[in-house]
């Protein structure tokens, strides 16, 4: 893909010359008010000029996941319609490590130049609660871009078990306090959190029994050594639709489009309780504001391209691109959520 360039070379050229221009009209005289006058204008419109044509070169999204995952998917088909708005190609660099650590890491230590940024989930608002020397500040180290979609997890069992209701799964776990199992997909993972937030709204002992994955959990699902998964849409739906798993409710706040006949687990018996797994970009903190309005806007028109949408279905996405004042306020009630979750459950990683 060709970047884009001004009809004086390169934008540094332009910014030179103009500046030339402006100090040599302004300076004629040798007066010292026309000096500073000149600064002040050409430091203005230096950066009116820079911000004008941005993005200039290749940007880059991190993704702090290996290859193939839901968040991977989504970056790189977000990333597809973003290169067709700004006019530059988006590279998608895979940075897996420490539940997500080391690739977030890379970015609060990248400069603030705008062109790289960081494919943000659910992870980024709990590692504060479950990792109490993190390398980064969430807060101080990152600028919110865009919130891109919010998803949720489905509540499966076993097709041959006798809880086909979130009401049968309360009455089983209250009658067999502790001997009920979820699986999850190791500490602190969307699905470990939502079966505790489960837990502790509905007043039921369950036994969380970790996997190194979701692949390891569903295959004794299926087999009936464990009981209940709160697991992704991306790696039951297809074992749902099959039939070698039976979906009884979503997690989100509200039903989703892709499971319209499936209850919320609010409204099915636990009112109040929601669990989303979500999407956001960030930037290195002090990214300048131009380029952070540039990629929100980017970011909206490709939520609302025909590859995205898709991903409603495979992935059950809901959305958003909404703006960054919007994913702050959203990080920060997911922080505090998952904050008084994993205190009042003890969950420490290891």
């Amino acid at each position: 893909m060709t970047v884009r360039r001004s009809t004086h070379g390169t934008i540094g050229d332009l910014v030179h010359w103009t500046q030339t221009q402006m100090v040599f009209v302004l300076t004629r005289k040798s007066s010292p008010s026309l000096l500073a006058l000149a600064t002040i204008v050409t430091m203005a419109l230096s950066a009116s000029l820079a911000w004008a044509v941005y993005p200039e070169r290749n940007l880059k999204i991190v993704v702090p996941f290996a290859p193939g995952g839901g968040t991977d998917v989504t970056a790189r088909t977000l990333a597809h319609d973003m290169e067709k708005d700004l006019g530059v190609s988006i590279i998608i660099e895979n940075k897996p490590g420490a539940g997500t650590i080391v690739g977030t890491q890379a970015v609060a230590a990248s400069r603030p130049d705008g062109y790289t940024l960081l494919m943000g989930t659910f992870a980024n608002a709990v590692n504060p609660s479950l990792n109490a020397k993190l390398p980064y500040d969430q807060h101080k180290d990152f600028a919110a871009v865009a919130l891109i979609a919010r998803s949720f997890n489905l509540v499966v069992v076993n097709p041959k078990s006798q809880v086909r209701t979130i009401a049968d799964l309360i009455a089983a776990a209250k009658a067999n306090p502790g001997k009920m199992t979820f699986g999850t997909f190791g500490a602190g993972t969307s699905a470990h959190l939502a079966g505790e937030l489960f837990k502790d709204m509905a007043k039921v002992n369950l036994t969380a029994v970790p996997y190194k994955g979701a692949a390891p959990a569903i295959t004794d699902l299926i087999g009936g050594q464990i009981d209940v998964m709160f697991t992704t849409v991306a790696s039951a739906a297809s074992l749902v639709e099959s039939g070698q798993l039976r979906a009884i409710a979503v997690t989100s706040a509200a039903r989703s489009p892709a499971f319209p006949q499936l209850p919320t687990v609010a409204e099915a018996g636990v009112p109040g309780y929601a669990a989303e797994s979500w999407y956001g970009l960030f930037a290195p903190a002090s990214t300048p504001k131009e380029a952070i309005d540039r990629l929100n806007r980017s970011a909206a028109v490709a939520v609302a391209s025909e590859a995205f949408k898709k991903l409603i279905v495979n992935e059950g996405l809901v959305t958003i691109a909404e703006p960054p004042d919007a994913l702050d306020r959203y990080f920060h009630d997911e922080e505090e959520r998952w904050r008084r979750v994993i205190s009042e459950a003890g969950i420490k990683v290891e």
